[in-house]
């Protein structure tokens, strides 16, 4: 298996290719759904001294925009490549036909893989001189990279903090004057095996990868506004088959994980408990589902509306009481199982302790509230970022994600990859690894 490192180098350049040529797709592979929005760029060249966070932010436009049911994808994985790739084709074609060009190259983002994330750090004397791009590439690869075990990759190695001498929370510290270089870095690894099905399904689908992202971050990136990015606030992106957990601080991600639960599960419970096929339960929850339980509820009744051939069974009526009775324990267990990833964080240390819920499954009413109790800190639900030319359809929780992928595309945020990093500076276990890649496939 050839290292993410190299690839992520390669995915970056044909990024900015693409971005020049001015059209490139953004694919969010959802368990619930695949989104697929085509975004224009103004065709501002981004600044030659490598993309990063500074790097000529470039404006963009959504001109095409689509969404297909998600076949073949579970948990946030791909269990089923014919079916996801059909899915992938169709999205990707409307959303074509839509903007009326055709794509080549794709920004992928997609939940579940196992998270886990790592902080490191590093430093290097710089000797008086203004710090330029190989000092900030060689602080990089001073940090000491964790042994994360077989058969994981690196999504993302994002550096979160600079320090120059005694001046620490620097956000760039090319150009300054100093003599020691510190620097605090989030890294973040995933299932190698889900990254290669989804690089391959892509491939498949006679589409270039640009691009691979977490969902949660990407979904982070557009729900939080600017101050709760800055002071520190979680974003709980609440899909299909997976939810994904981020923490923001100075608007950089400093930690995130997923739980293997979303809102199918829900579907499920109700298709179980009412004894109806799933696309009817998914239609109950969407029109009457809720977690919290009035007075007026026993006596509100809600038709299953079966298609059985059964008239007696087919005719039944259930309380929306017996409804929310379903539905609550499964959002209890799934706001249970992101609490303890939160406290695992460390996230009752921020200084600001801000919750956003965000994500389709996000919707159920009264979920904002038992959000609030369970997680006992103050919760709000987040919209994603109003961008240019997006749909009115699109403008839901349920394409945060995809919005997200939209801004990181825009404007990305500096990552391990973008900086030549000296070859012998490169850490041992990752070279010994490339070493051994080369001597197995020559």
């Amino acid at each position: 298996m050839i290292e993410l490192y190299e690839s992520q180098r390669a995915m970056r350049n044909m990024r900015k290719a693409a971005m020049q040529r001015g059209v490139v797709a953004i694919l969010d592979v959802g368990s619930s759904k695949i989104a697929c929005l085509v975004l224009r760029f103004d065709g501002s060249d981004p600044a030659d001294d490598g993309i990063g966070s500074l790097a000529g932010q470039s404006g963009f436009r959504v001109i095409g925009a689509a969404t297909t049911r998600s076949r073949g994808v579970k948990f946030g994985e791909i269990s089923s490549m014919g079916e996801t790739e059909r899915a992938i084709r169709t999205a990707v074609q409307a959303a074509q036909k839509m903007a009326g060009i055709r794509v080549d190259h794709v920004i992928a983002c997609f939940s579940g893989a196992g998270p886990r994330s790592y902080g490191l750090a590093g430093s290097v004397d710089v000797m008086g001189v203004t710090v330029d791009e190989q000092d900030v590439a060689r602080v990089l690869s001073s940090c000491d990279v964790p042994d994360f075990g077989h058969g994981r990759e690196v999504l993302h190695a994002q550096p979160v903090n600079f320090a120059l001498d005694h001046r620490s929370g620097l956000e760039d510290p090319r150009g300054q004057i100093g003599n020691e270089l510190a620097c605090d870095m989030h890294m973040l690894t995933v299932d190698a095996q889900a990254i290669q099905n989804i690089a391959h399904c892509v491939k498949r689908c006679d589409l270039e990868l640009a691009g691979l992202a977490s969902s949660a971050y990407a979904s982070g990136v557009a729900a939080l506004v600017e101050d709760e990015q800055e002071l520190g606030a979680a974003c709980i992106d609440m899909g299909g088959g997976s939810t994904g957990v981020s923490i923001f601080m100075k608007k950089h991600m400093i930690y995130s994980d997923a739980v293997r639960m979303g809102g199918d599960h829900v579907t499920s419970d109700i298709s179980m408990g009412l004894q109806v096929p799933t696309a009817t339960a998914e239609r109950i929850k969407t029109f009457y589902g809720g977690v919290v339980a009035t007075g007026m509820d026993d006596r509100e009744m809600i038709e299953t509306d079966g298609e059985t051939g059964d008239w007696e069974h087919d005719r039944r009526t259930v309380s929306r009481a017996e409804l929310i009775g379903i539905m609550r324990p499964r959002v209890e267990e799934i706001l249970e199982e992101v609490r303890g990833c939160l406290d695992a964080a460390g996230f009752d240390h921020l200084p600001s302790q801000q919750i956003v819920l965000t994500g389709a499954a996000s919707q159920i009413p009264g979920l904002d509230g038992l959000a609030s109790r369970i997680l006992g800190h103050q919760v709000r639900l987040g919209r994603p970022l109003r961008v240019h030319g997006l749909p009115q359809a699109a403008t839901g929780p349920g394409f945060a994600g995809a919005v997200g992928l939209s801004l990181f595309a825009a404007h990305p945020q500096d990552e391990w990859w973008d900086f030549e990093i000296p070859v012998d500076k490169y850490p041992a276990r990752s070279f010994k690894r490339a070493v051994q890649w080369f001597r197995d496939n020559w």
